[in-house]
């Protein structure tokens, strides 16, 4: 019975152990705030294991609170590939938020402990980080009512120092209102920006953000992908959890495997060839976050699925080359190779390449049997 148990306590210990291995904390010494900060970091599932692979940072302020809803969400979005693996970094304030984020009471930008802070990030925590773990060269800042607005004056630096703000319940400082809206025009990077209230947020808060949104939602710039939520019935903390997968979701729609909605509504009704709507999307997603994804098998068969709905016979030739190059081992690219052939005149050839991938990786509904059923049809059809 003792070995049983201590058998169940190490297991659990074990298996604890290997659930917290993703997050780790550390001190950074910071010269302009002449002490240490604690981190606490949530590694991507992946980061021992895949050592070229780089990552998105996202940094959270008021972490004592807000870490734990802005890790989980990012992990569950990354493991479905709704969003990039990324890394979280989380700065501990406490009580030190409000000298964090102090702002002078006649210009309303950052001063004295303020300023050291403002710095303290952009000089010295995001080049530690990039020094210490592997980045991709797109950043992201959260923060709530003080911080949220805090988050706000790195809009002012050229180029701002992040590439999405997600600001929940901003307790803006005077003349912010005005100035986001001014600046954000001649901003020349991509920038997302998402705000959120609620119908029982603070009352004044609420205003605030209603206010900024009427605001921000008349702009015009390519380079400004802005998202707003008023969740009815949240208040001004229940809001966070709802907002946070909100802003994720919205930021990284671009990101995401094609939809059913995104097939139907966007791939089904092209004018010009999904191949380069497909080679568009993922350029994209290396523009945007500095990532060089694979191609998905997902993405790939959706798009050679609209090419042979939309009757596109060269984007099916196209994507089916691309998807041979990027899994030779599988019956991917054979299979839509060989429709290609066989729509558009050259039976013989579709059902060589139908019968060449007998000893390939089956993929999808793309089974060995359905593809010498293929060449056997097509056999039969032409006598060959």
């Amino acid at each position: 019975m003792k070995k049983i148990v201590f058998f169940a306590l190490h297991l659990f210990f074990c298996v604890s152990t290997f659930s917290q291995s993703k997050i780790i904390y550390e001190e950074i010494q910071s010269v302009k705030l002449d002490e240490y900060r604690k981190l606490k970091i949530q590694l991507p599932r992946d980061y021992d294991e895949n050592t070229e692979k780089v990552y998105p940072i996202i940094i959270v302020l008021d972490a004592n609170y807000l870490f734990e809803p802005v890790a989980g969400n990012v992990d569950y979005f990354s493991y479905w590939e709704d969003m990039p693996e990324s890394l979280v970094i989380g700065i501990m304030q406490g009580d030190s938020r409000y000298d964090d984020c102090y702002y002078d009471d006649k210009t309303f930008m950052p001063a004295d402990s303020g300023a050291d802070f403002f710095e303290f990030i952009g000089l010295e925590l995001i080049p530690y980080i990039d020094k210490n773990f592997r980045t991709a060269k797109f950043a992201i800042a959260i923060g709530h009512d003080y911080t949220a607005n805090f988050i706000n004056y790195y809009l002012f630096k050229d180029p701002p120092l992040f590439n999405g703000y997600i600001s929940l319940s901003p307790d803006l400082a005077p003349l912010l209102d005005e100035r986001i809206p001014d600046r954000i025009p001649q901003i020349q990077t991509k920038t997302f920006y998402y705000l959120a209230t609620g119908s029982d947020d603070i009352k004044d808060l609420k205003e605030i953000s209603e206010m900024l949104d009427s605001s921000l939602k008349g702009l015009k710039s390519d380079n400004f992908d802005y998202n707003f939520d008023n969740f009815d019935g949240a208040t001004h903390y229940s809001l966070v959890a709802r907002a946070i997968p909100s802003a994720l979701e919205k930021m990284f729609s671009v990101y995401r495997p094609i939809s059913k909605e995104e097939y139907t509504d966007v791939l089904l009704k092209l004018e010009t060839p999904i191949s380069q709507y497909l080679i568009d999307k993922y350029k994209t997603i290396e523009d945007l976050f500095g990532l060089t994804n694979p191609i998905r098998e997902n993405d790939f068969i959706a798009t050679c699925k609209a090419a042979e709905k939309r009757k596109q016979w060269d984007s099916l030739r196209d994507i089916a080359t691309m998807a041979k190059k990027q899994y030779p081992d599988t019956v991917l690219g054979d299979y839509y190779l060989a429709r290609y052939y066989e729509e558009t005149g050259d039976p013989k050839k579709a059902m060589r390449i139908f019968q060449g991938a007998y000893d390939k990786e089956e993929v999808e509904f793309i089974t060995i049997d359905l593809m010498l059923d293929k060449a056997d049809k097509i056999k039969d059809d032409f006598g060959y």
